[in-house]
């Protein structure tokens, strides 16, 4: 398909499209009939968007989710106006109705590819979000762990405690202690084991690291026995948050070295420097 042609329909294809109040993408499905090139509204809504719909149903999505009927009005040749059916097609909608259409059609062989790739950035981007959500989880875990020891040495003069009291928090954290953890997970000796853990348990040991660190500095604690009771105790609280709502710290699997994950996002964010117009 030639260039031209590819950027004529691609600006077609974008300038449809509308965004609801919340920011989520959509086309009018008469919109996009024609954007396909099918000349009879209810040919294409009982062909190529009936097919979609079960497509949709067959994937795992519900269908309202993603076709929502309307209602427009339109300007009759006469100057009146009348009340048309019409449905809202999410991004995922209209990529699955691409994909029952013809793709001899020019049109339906570009918007196979144009819904696809704009799905695929979609997906991208949340994976993203969700990875920089954990490099920064992981960062403040970092911050409020370095506090904590800065507590510490500050009352009780002791340069060693930090790790054993850190210890003594994933012990009452995961009903395990770090090294069975580490076994489980694999995690080398000589790393951290919230390098590997999920979002959800790096958070879970910051509040309880936030909680000792304020608890121990208000009731200036100044030994490590009550310290340690003090993260333990915190720990434990945690812990039974997330029992009540169906998370069990030590069943949840390992994630990606997190340091991998920092520098991938930096790369990432590198090469957009480089080609501005492209975050391939």
């Amino acid at each position: 398909m030639k260039t031209e042609i590819i950027e004529s329909l691609t600006n077609s294809f974008e300038e449809q499209t509308q965004r609801t109040d919340s920011g989520v993408e959509y086309w009018l499905g008469r919109s996009l009939q024609v954007l396909l090139g099918y000349s009879e509204w209810r040919n294409f809504n009982t062909s190529a968007i009936a097919k979609a719909k079960v497509a949709c149903e067959a994937a795992g999505h519900k269908v309202s989710d993603h076709f929502v009927a309307v209602n427009k009005m339109v300007d009759l040749g006469s100057g009146s106006k009348r009340e048309v059916s019409d449905l809202m097609l999410t991004r995922f909608a209209c990529y699955l109705v691409a994909q029952n259409g013809d793709p001899k059609k020019r049109e339906i062989a570009f918007a196979q590819t144009y819904f696809a790739v704009q799905t695929r950035k979609s997906e991208l981007i949340e994976q993203r979000l969700l990875e920089a959500e954990r490099v920064a989880a992981r960062k403040k875990l970092t911050v409020s762990e370095k506090a904590l020891s800065q507590t510490i040495f500050e009352q009780t003069g002791d340069t060693q405690s930090f790790a054993l009291i850190r210890s003594k928090g994933d012990s009452a954290l995961f009903g395990k202690s770090t090294q069975a953890m580490k076994a489980q997970w694999e995690v080398p000796d000589s790393r951290p084991l919230a390098d590997f853990a999920p979002t959800i348990i790096l958070k879970a040991k910051d509040f309880a690291t936030e909680i000792t660190n304020f608890n121990a500095r208000q009731h200036a604690m100044r030994d490590e026995r009550a310290i340690s009771n003090e993260h333990i105790t915190n720990n434990e609280a945690v812990r039974n948050t997330l029992l009540e709502r169906g998370i069990r710290p030590e069943s949840l699997a390992p994630v990606e070295d997190v340091k991998k994950v920092e520098r991938r996002l930096s790369a990432g964010d590198k090469q957009a420097l480089k080609k501005p117009d492209s975050l391939q």
